[in-house]
């Protein structure tokens, strides 16, 4: 209580005039101690400013309203004992503290100064428990502690060889014992905090059931980044969406309709392989879930208004994607295979068939809309497709009038080791936020297969993930198991609905495999032996994913035969179509066409 002046509340000079004159006693011609602070006026000037302050803060000087405010001072006996600070309070408010015997706030080196018996208090004493205080303090940080790092525990490779964050360490801030509780302190019960929604309708939760919660929703097979965006309504948003269980559950005729294009996306692959098996395709196996996600996105996005969706994406499962997203004839795919058909008799490409893009527009069932898609043509550079996307998605909003991105969206689908390797992916994300080229949010998704060519993760990039440039635009980065397709699903839901009310980037990393080498006529053995032994054993995720339905009861046997059978003879019939001359001369590939492009001979 010496010195009253900190680095905080010391008082302005213009309080100065108002405070008592100090003078410093001169002895011999040398400076004597300086009067102390808490002599006979001094301290009597205080407590005047003091039952002023208490009475209404705003009639003193602000630096006395800090001084009071911070605890630096301790009312005399004749005002009783200072109250704890107004957040102390609420936290009081906040988790019901109780104690049979109270507790003086008086720190013991002020002692002295606590109320003698006999003496009336200003302000009722609270009763303070401070282990009990601490221990739900203790309970907030391991609650923050998985909303940041839980990710890093979360079973994200459906191999489960590898961290796919390159750490197979746990962080020690998700143990308990971190924060000094015991086994004897797991069946206690604790007052939720108000950063997590875990609790749902409840308050208070055991210490036990509470790290079982949080587990659930962090460590599993969703990964969550999204802590260090500056923005606590969107920490709060994004949360919420997560940790509260009744969000991620789907209904059934939304399972059934990712059921249905499940089937398509595996069955399309599959045919290829058995029609053409020695053609490169670049097939998407070991990330089929990447075509529900897809649909996902864009049955979310068409609920909220969004009626064209432009996407660029690499080689790397384009023949699905226009099969199985913008709807593509199959004829038009199929006739492409044809061994006597070169390249140049594709009118104006003179492109291989996994480079062409589309322009369709069609009725999305969903939402009961017409959604026009445009896939961009790509040639092999990856990225490069990724400004011409955002280019065109600006242009198609600039010329409808489209100020805020309701109309159009871009999608943009990446390879993992393109994503974090090539440098026009970190130009594209600064243009994200640039009023000349915002295209009021891009949802990224990359088909995170865990190998570049033949370059394991771990000699390809520094950062612990492939997705760690889109941090530099505060993007949530959503990581989740591919073999898992309900959370693939929620993620997909959850990625859309964010772009549609923030209009802000957003990342959707599907961490997966790829099944065969980086074309259908290589081998990976000799590269990769020991990831593609347990990839060879590794069921498709269709047949685990109706496994685990039929077994709930969800679906019957039955009707996902019938629709298995029902697609088999759609391939089929396209096959025989795709036959036709009509279909070897198309123009279809054109992802902008306008009328009279094409005009006269040639």
């Amino acid at each position: 209580m010496e010195r009253i002046v900190s680095a905080l509340t010391r008082p302005s000079v213009g309080s100065i005039r108002c405070m008592p004159q100090f003078k410093l006693a001169t002895r011999g011609g040398h400076r004597a101690h300086p009067e102390s602070f808490l002599n006979a006026s001094s301290s009597n000037y205080i407590d005047e400013m003091y039952e002023q302050w208490s009475k209404d803060p705003q009639s003193v000087h602000k630096s006395w309203d800090l001084y009071f405010r911070h605890q630096h001072y301790q009312r005399p006996p004749t005002l009783g004992v200072t109250p704890p600070p107004p957040a102390l309070l609420q936290y009081y408010q906040m988790t019901g503290f109780t104690q049979q015997q109270p507790v003086s706030m008086v720190p013991q080196h002020q002692s002295h100064l606590q109320p003698m018996s006999g003496y009336g208090t200003g302000v009722q004493e609270l009763p303070l428990d401070r282990k009990a205080i601490q221990d739900h303090m203790a309970v907030q940080a391991l609650v923050r502690s998985y909303q940041m790092r839980g990710h890093k525990i979360a079973q994200l490779d459906p191999l489960g060889l590898s961290s796919v964050d390159l750490d197979s360490e746990r962080p020690n801030d998700l143990t308990y014992t971190f924060y000094n509780f015991s086994e004897a302190d797991l069946d206690r019960k604790f007052a939720l905090p108000p950063i997590t929604f875990i609790g749902g309708q409840e308050k208070e939760l055991t210490l036990r059931e509470i790290i079982r919660r949080l587990e659930d929703v962090y460590c599993q097979t969703i990964g969550l980044e999204y802590m260090y965006i500056n923005s606590y309504e969107k920490c709060n948003w994004i949360r919420q969406r997560f940790e509260d269980q009744a969000q991620r559950k789907l209904g059934v005729k939304d399972i059934e309709r990712a059921v249905k294009r499940l089937i398509r996306a595996s069955k399309f692959e599959d045919y290829l392989k058995r029609k053409w098996s020695s053609e490169k395709r670049f097939g998407l196996e070991g990330c089929e879930a990447l075509i529900p996600a897809m649909k996902m996105v864009i049955d979310t996005a068409a609920n909220q208004g969004v009626d064209t969706v432009i996407m660029g994406m690499p080689h790397r499962g384009r023949l699905n994607v226009l099969a199985n997203v913008t709807r593509k004839p199959l004829e038009e795919l199929f006739c492409q295979f044809d061994p006597k058909l070169e390249p140049s008799d594709v009118s104006g490409s003179g492109d291989v068939k996994y480079h062409l893009g589309t322009c369709i527009e069609r009725l999305n069932r969903a939402s009961n809309t017409n959604v026009k898609f445009a896939l961009v043509a790509n040639p092999s550079h990856l990225e490069a497709v990724d400004p011409v996307v955002q280019g065109k998605t600006r242009a198609e909003q600039f010329y409808r009038g489209d100020k805020f991105g309701d109309k159009a969206m871009s999608i943009l689908l990446h390879g993992d080791a393109a994503f974090a390797g090539q440098g026009v992916v970190y130009e594209t994300f600064h243009l994200s936020d640039l009023p000349a080229y915002t295209t009021h949010g891009t949802i990224h998704i990359i088909c995170n297969n865990q190998i570049g060519f033949t370059t394991d993760p771990r000699m390809a990039r520094s950062s612990p993930y492939c997705t760690d440039v889109a941090r530099v635009v505060n993007a949530p980065i959503f990581h989740v198991n591919a073999d898992d397709v309900d959370s693939v699903l929620h993620v997909a839901k959850v990625a859309a609905e964010w772009r549609c009310t923030f209009k802000k980037d957003v990342v959707i990393d599907l961490v997966c495999y790829r099944r065969h080498g980086h074309n259908e006529t290589d081998e990976p053995m000799y590269t990769q032996p020991f990831m593609y032994k347990k990839i060879h054993k590794q069921p498709p995720v269709l047949k685990k994913w109706v496994d685990k339905l039929i077994s709930e009861g969800t679906i019957k046997r039955e009707w996902y035969e019938a629709e298995e059978a029902k697609y088999d003879k759609i391939l089929n019939d396209a096959f025989t179509n795709s036959k036709s001359p009509a279909y070897a001369k198309d123009k279809n590939w054109l992802d902008s066409p306008w009328k009279n492009f094409f005009t006269g001979k040639g």
